[in-house]
Parts: C-alpha cells; structure tokens; sequence
C-alpha cells in the first residue's frame, strides 16, 4: 500500500503572533518536526499552504489551495487532490506529537475493513488532522460538502464510511493525551517544546 502524507500549514496562526510552522521547536522549525516524524512511514510528502515560498527550505512540493478561500475544508480537499496514493494521510502543522504508528494502525484499518476514512476521537472530538483517507471517495465527498456551501471540517462524514477510533483502542496509543495537542499560544508552544525535550533526556 502506497502512502502519502500531505501536512497541513495553511492555519493563519493568528494567536501565535507569526506562523506557528515555522518557529523554531528543539532547534528546528515546528513543521520539520512533524514531517520527520512521518518520514519512515510515508511514500510521499506534500505540503499544503498559502505561502509556498516559506516552506522551500523543505525540499518538499508545496500546494496552494485549489479553491482558496474555503477554510480547513479546502484545505483538505486539496491534500485529497494533490495526493498520488490511493490512501492519504492528512496531518496538521501544529502537531508535535503527531504519531506515525497510530497513522499506520489507521491505514492498516482502511484497508482490512474497506473503510473510506479512519479518523481518531480524543477528548476534544473528532481528529481529521491526523486522518487517513481513501483517497478517491473522501475528495468526492469533501467537493460535494463544499458545494452544498458546508463550512464544517466533518459535513462530509455521512456520506462515506468513517471508522473512529476512540477510548481503550487509542489509549494504547496516546496514554498521556498528547498526540491531537495543537500549538496555537506562546504558552502551548512553550509547555509542548519542553515535554518534547524531557522525553529526549
């Protein structure tokens, strides 16, 4: 099974203050973080945001939305375009501790129960930032939401096959309730980056 990962840095990351993907985490910048993360388990790469010249450090395509404007959905929508692989992996930026062994349980799961998506439930609710998708149907199903004018990041869900993991089956993933933490504050930023650099003492 060919996996590709598109990571999401389109945000506006308006309470950071600067953008969020590119401020400096353990040395390096955040969103290098998260693809390095993921490199081992993906065939390809893609990033998807509003200033492509940022992210040419990376060495990595970068896609601009292909109907810009529409928030995180099209954001979504254009990982689901830009993919090559049959199943696709859509991640955020902001994630440091974005899990590439819950990522590949999901993929493993998408193709044992033929399910179009499989997205994680936390505490907070639905995870379609750390989602894998079938590719095909999901960007049908995004597209049509967009075109009824839908704005929310799930209003697709009902007309696919979503399987959720939640409870004891992603607590063996996630025991200490960190692979969904968003960095979206100074203070978020701060407390993940030293979690981060405890693990690694």
């Amino acid at each position: 099974m060919k996996l590709t990962v598109v990571v999401q840095a389109g945000g506006e990351s308006r309470r950071m203050g600067s953008n969020k993907a590119l401020l400096s985490f353990l040395s390096q910048p955040l969103i290098q973080r998260v693809i390095e993360r993921v490199r081992p388990i993906a065939d390809e790469i893609l990033i998807t945001a509003n200033h492509p010249k940022d992210f040419e450090f990376l060495k990595l395509p970068v896609y601009e939305d292909v109907l810009p404007g529409h928030g995180a959905l099209g954001g979504l929508l254009t990982a689901l375009t830009v993919s090559s692989a049959n199943v696709t992996a859509v991640i955020a930026c902001d994630m440091p501790f974005v899990s590439p062994n819950l990522l590949v349980y999901q993929a493993q799961l998408l193709q044992r129960g033929n399910w179009d998506a499989v997205v994680p439930k936390s505490k907070g609710g639905y995870e379609p930032f750390h989602g894998v998708y079938r590719t095909e149907s999901c960007r049908q199903a995004v597209r049509e939401a967009m075109e009824r004018g839908e704005k929310k990041l799930i209003a697709w869900f009902p007309a696919v096959r979503v399987h959720i993991i939640e409870g004891e089956s992603l607590n063996l993933f996630d025991p200490e309730g960190r692979i969904f933490w968003n960095v979206n504050t100074p203070e978020e930023f701060q407390a993940a980056e030293q979690l981060a650099h405890a693990d690694e003492e």
